[in-house]
């Protein structure tokens, strides 16, 4: 997991936790939405001016893979990066990891699809989106 250049760090809330004591796995979900929106902001895609109507991606595809529990207290950080630029889409690797020891909570894959909320259909992903992200994660 040391291939990530972006990590954003994340309180784990009393209100995260289910019935047995640790995170909800849906939890994980919201995760990796708040880690994303941050990196969208780092990269210079996003701003929080900008209404989220604007942000122009839309969720085609998600996959998590949960590794160890999470629990309330515990020090998370979530990774984020993309690994492939589509045409119209963007695949994303996430994982949900201990700050301090770099343990492995949860791991997924996201495909997010570059959307026109406006005229409600796909779009080819922006050339500087493109540059931007390549420039970044060096692919």
């Amino acid at each position: 997991m040391t291939d990530y250049k972006f990590f954003h760090p994340t309180e784990v809330r009393y209100g995260d936790l289910d019935p047995q004591g640790h995170v909800n796995n849906a939890k994980y979900l919201t995760y990796f939405e708040q880690a994303r929106i941050y990196y969208l902001i780092q990269l210079g895609l996003f701003n929080k001016d900008q209404s989220f109507m604007e942000v122009g991606v839309i969720i085609a595809d998600i996959h998590i893979t949960y590794h160890s529990t999470t629990h309330y207290g515990d020090d998370i950080k979530v990774g984020v990066k993309i690994t492939k630029i589509g045409t119209k889409s963007l695949t994303v690797e996430q994982c949900v990891m201990d700050a301090k020891t770099g343990k492995l909570m949860a791991s997924g894959t996201v495909v997010m699809v570059t959307f026109d909320y406006e005229g409600l259909k796909t779009i080819s992903v922006p050339d500087e989106w493109k540059q931007k992200i390549s420039e970044f994660e060096g692919i």
